[in-house]
């Protein structure tokens, strides 16, 4: 069975392709991308029904692995949470959403919390459907600093550090980021499928 990413996110490719290497592809390398819903109130809930929208299309020679992850901040009552890809408004970009993030700190009188990203991994084959999470747990600062990373990453500093990871090089996060701890748990799970005969 061939690997496919319920995804065209480029930052998200690159981190599961440090996993899989090149047998994992994209979702434009397998099919047109389309829109997917996602009307579940969990990290979970959303993977699950990308996953399951993406496995509807390419069929069942495909084992589709799909994420959804963000960032949920103390102060801001766990936003944004589920919506961190679109806490600015539909079709915000990256730094909308973290300017956005930002400046409702700044409307707090804060100029820091205390914060996690979630990853919730599903993949999805003929088997059944697999979930697995991983976190990264660090604070949130209203001021955007380095231009790595993607996301939150320029205003996140991850516990034990006192860079953001839009400073710290994407070969440091990739050690322990929420999604690289999702990957490992999810690998032996691929691995399993890949290798059921029959």
């Amino acid at each position: 069975m061939e690997l496919v990413l319920a995804s065209g996110n480029r930052g998200k490719v690159r981190e599961f392709q440090e996993a899989f290497g090149s047998e994992l592809k994209a979702l434009d390398e397998v099919i047109t991308p389309f829109y997917i819903e996602e009307s579940a109130d969990t990290f979970a809930g959303n993977a699950v029904i990308k996953a399951k929208a993406v496995y509807e299309k390419v069929g069942n020679n495909y084992i589709v692995i799909s994420d959804d992850s963000g960032i949920s901040v103390d102060a801001l009552g766990g936003e944004p949470g589920i919506y961190s890809a679109r806490y600015a408004g539909k079709g915000a970009s990256d730094r909308d959403n973290l300017q956005k993030m930002i400046n409702t700190l700044k409307s707090k009188g804060l100029d820091e919390s205390k914060a996690h990203y979630t990853a919730s991994v599903a993949i999805i084959s003929r088997y059944g459907i697999y979930v697995v999470h991983g976190w990264m747990y660090g604070k949130v600062i209203a001021e955007i600093r380095g231009d790595g990373g993607f996301g939150y990453d320029p205003a996140f500093i991850p516990d034990g550090f006192d860079k953001t990871l839009g400073e710290l090089p994407s070969s440091v996060k990739s050690k322990f980021s929420h999604r690289t701890r999702a990957i490992k748990l999810a690998k032996p799970i691929i691995d399993m499928l890949k290798n059921i005969k029959g």
